[in-house]
């Protein structure tokens, strides 16, 4: 895509959805932290159920060591890897008590210091957080930005850096979640729907799927 069409682009995924947001949930900085912890090789589904109870009765990482292990054990058992997520939460939690004063740090070089935290994590944080212009790159920014030739690149970086060069300031700070809105209920990774594609004309996928599977009958 060419720089007018990667605005049109945003334009139209911003028409459609103007204030997109994680569907995640939690109410400050730290239980988006353990949220966003908690969902690799998960879906936002499963991690809210599990989370609401949860964030019930943890606020802040002082309450989540106090919980300690076993009790989120109990309250994640559902998600997938929950052992060993559970060993990175708490380590996790011990970290920002010791070093940061129980507080999420706004920085990417701090945050994937912590345990269980990687790139995609800490951009996630800095995004919704704390409002910095980041982008994530999960399966469904990759796929999208391969697909659309949009930002095409072999890793999750590649993808990242291109993104940082090409996606223009009015779209900056909401573009991870128009991407990955799109990848999840649109641009699907088995049968992409481009039918009801609001970009499909700007997107250089040559095997487009422009009508939908017919139903079988009963």
């Amino acid at each position: 895509m060419n720089r007018a069409q990667i605005f049109e682009f945003f334009r139209r995924l911003a028409e459609d959805n103007p204030t997109p947001e994680t569907e995640l949930e939690y109410g400050n900085p730290y239980q988006l932290l353990v949220a966003v912890t908690l969902s690799a090789q998960a879906t936002d589904v499963g991690v809210n159920k599990a989370t609401r109870p949860l964030f019930r009765e943890v606020h802040t990482p002082q309450q989540m060591l106090a919980l300690g292990e076993d009790g989120l054990k109990a309250h994640i058992k559902t998600i997938g890897l929950f052992n060993t997520k559970a060993k990175n939460v708490i380590a996790m939690a011990q970290r920002l008590v010791d070093d940061f004063g129980g507080e999420v740090p706004n920085s990417r070089e701090e945050l994937i210091t912590l345990p269980g935290v990687g790139r995609k994590t800490a951009n996630v944080v800095l995004n919704c957080a704390f409002g910095q212009e980041t982008f994530a790159v999960d399966t469904h920014i990759f796929r999208v930005c391969n697909r659309t030739g949009l930002a095409r690149g072999k890793t999750p970086e590649a993808v990242e850096a291109k993104l940082e060069k090409r996606v223009p300031a009015p779209f900056r700070l909401h573009a991870h979640h128009w991407l990955i809105l799109h990848g999840r209920y649109i641009c699907k990774a088995r049968t992409p729907e481009c039918w009801r594609c609001p970009v499909v004309d700007l997107c250089r996928f040559k095997r487009k799927v422009l009508e939908p599977p017919r139903r079988r009958g009963p």
